[in-house]
Parts: structure tokens; sequence; C-alpha cells
């Protein structure tokens, strides 16, 4: 049999090893590292053959026109392409007006000054929509890592606080909980009052200047958890 004593579990600490549990946080504004807009590129036709080509040729052109920017697009998807036919609202039996196609287009770009052109330049091409830009960082961009470095050591010093505050000093380190460290935003974030949606509805007579966009400050924050014990106080 083992004698051994068990230690009860003792989370709110115990006169000997009196613990303090505290929360740090951080917040930081940093400038953005890339950014993404979407591209969606429309035909219109009676005849089918006809509707298909006339997108073919103009997404063809988008992505021509994108692959040119090389190394300052990071990113090219197509997500979805469509062609659907468009059925009269009167007469009998399924008789079809129009075909309707459209493909949808994402870039991601990290060089800002490109951005700008690219897109001036996507919106003036004929039945091609813009949305954007969507500003982001990385995953593993270094601004997350800051964050979370923050949080702990707020934690570390409100909790020195804390003993100090009782005239003791911190003893251990019993338990550190990351709570959602970071708050990255989704590839396709709103934007509130700053997107820039541009739509082209035919050929341009001449090139138009290059948008000046001026990027969005991103926030990133980082919280924790964490348990501490104290060497005891002499109340």
């Amino acid at each position: 049999m083992d004698a051994t004593p068990t230690t009860p579990n003792t989370p709110y600490g115990t006169p000997d090893a009196p613990r303090v549990a505290v929360r740090g946080e951080a917040r930081l504004e940093v400038d953005p590292e890339v950014a993404r807009i979407g591209i969606t590129v429309s035909a219109r036709g009676r005849d089918r053959r006809h509707a298909l080509d006339d997108l073919t040729r103009r997404n063809a052109t988008v992505l021509d026109l994108i692959k040119t920017y090389g190394e300052a697009v990071e990113k090219l998807e197509t997500g979805s392409f469509t062609l659907s036919p468009q059925l009269t609202e009167k007469g009998r039996g399924e008789r079809v007006r129009a075909y309707h196609g459209r493909v949808h287009i994402t870039a991601e770009l990290a060089d800002f000054t490109a951005l700008g052109e690219l897109t001036t330049r996507l919106a003036d091409l004929e039945l091609t929509r813009v949305d954007g830009p969507w500003w982001a960082l990385r995953p593993d961009s270094p601004a997350h890592a800051q964050a979370r470095r923050q949080a702990v050591h707020e934690a570390v010093q409100r909790a020195r606080e804390y003993a100090d505050a009782l005239g003791t000093r911190l003893d251990a380190l019993v338990e550190l909980a990351d709570i959602g460290a970071d708050n990255a935003p989704p590839p396709y974030p709103p934007a509130p009052g700053g997107m820039m949606r541009s739509a082209a509805y035919g050929g341009a007579t001449e090139t138009a200047a290059a948008l000046d966009l001026e990027p969005e400050r991103q926030t990133v924050h980082a919280h924790v958890n964490a348990r501490f014990t104290m060497v005891p106080p002499q109340l």
C-alpha cells in the first residue's frame, strides 16, 4: 500500500503557498503586410458559345495583366466560374433569353504601390468588377508574437504589483493560459467605410490615373491568464 500523502487540489492556494491570478493584455496597431482584391469578370450574350468566348477572352486579359506585376503579386487564385441561362419571363416553354457568365479571381499583393496601379487598370477593363482592398497581416507576422510577449510581460508585472502590495514577492509560475493571443482578420473581413468597389461596363478610351490607396492600420490583440504562487506575506 502506498503511504505517500496526496496533495489536495487547491486552485486558490494555501496559507503556505498563496496564489495570485492575473490577466495580461496587449493591443498593438501595426501597418498591414498584404492586401487582397477580388475581381469579377462578366460576360453576357444571346448565344451560349458567344458568352463563353467573351468570358474566356476577358478572363485571360485579367490574368495576363495581373501576371505582368511579377513578384508584387504573391498569390493569384480563381475562386469560381458560372455560366447560366436567363429564361424569358413570358411565354410557354423554357426559352432562353440570354446567357450570363462570371469568373471570380483573388489577388494578394504586398507591394502597395503596385496595388493602386493594378486596381485602376483592372477597373478600366470591360465588364470587370473590382472589390477591396482587404488589408491584413500574414499568419506568421512578427506582430502576433510581439503582442503575446507584451501580454505575458503585463501579466508578470501586474502579479508583482499585487505581491508588492502585500509586502512579499512572487515565488513560482503555476499556470500560463493562452485565451486567444491574436485576433487576426479573416481572409475577407468587412471593411467599414474603406472598401473600394468599381465596375467597368465598356472599353477604356484612355488610361486612368492610378488610385492612391492608404493602407488601413491593423489591430493585434493578445490575452493571457497567469497564476503565480507567492512567498507567504507577513500580515
